[in-house]
């Protein structure tokens, strides 16, 4: 904690630490396992500069239309509220949210409930001269229940957007792909 003054009073503030590790509890509303830092959608946490008990959060949605935005920001404010602190929320286009933001945990949960991490990197898969190679370029992806590289895409599209269904050939299992982007 950090003591900060308003008014002549000194309290107690959270550090950005703190905040932080509060921010891990809040969990996507669309893949529960993984929380909103897991994911890379926090980008930035800082006290205001105008008014010192207001923390400014700013976030990047996975895709600007992404339907969970508006969740995600009430979820962040709820959590950040249970803890005595007044949350402003500031929404980042740019850079554009990508895969390669989802920490090392973050995959590990991903494939620990059964949706397979993203393969490789998004700057692997394509170059400013040639933007199309991220999608021409079909990464083997591993079943996140045996770990066969024996798969099969069975739609592009899955349970959302941001994931392609996919069908393990050695365990005949269905599963989630998170895919690069």
């Amino acid at each position: 904690m950090v003591n900060a003054t308003s008014a002549g009073c000194i309290a107690t503030r959270p550090t950005i630490e703190e905040i932080w590790s509060w921010l891990r509890e809040v969990a996507d509303p669309e893949i529960p396992v993984v929380s909103v830092v897991d994911l890379g959608i926090v980008r930035d946490v800082a006290w205001s500069r105008e008014n010192p008990e207001l923390c400014i959060v700013a976030v990047t949605p996975t895709y600007s239309a992404c339907p969970a935005t508006s969740v995600i920001q009430h979820r962040i404010c709820d959590e950040l509220k249970a803890h005595g602190v007044r949350a402003q929320m500031q929404i980042r286009l740019s850079p554009a949210w990508t895969t390669d933001w989802i920490s090392e945990e973050g995959k590990e949960k991903l494939r620990s409930f059964g949706i397979a991490p993203p393969a490789g990197a998004v700057a692997q898969h394509a170059t400013a001269e040639l933007p199309a190679l991220k999608t021409l370029h079909q990464p083997q992806i591993a079943c996140p229940r045996c770990g066969s590289r024996r798969t099969t895409v069975i739609s592009q599209f899955g349970s959302t957007l941001c994931k392609a269904l996919y069908r393990c050939d050695e365990c005949l299992e269905p599963f989630d792909y998170f895919k690069c982007h």
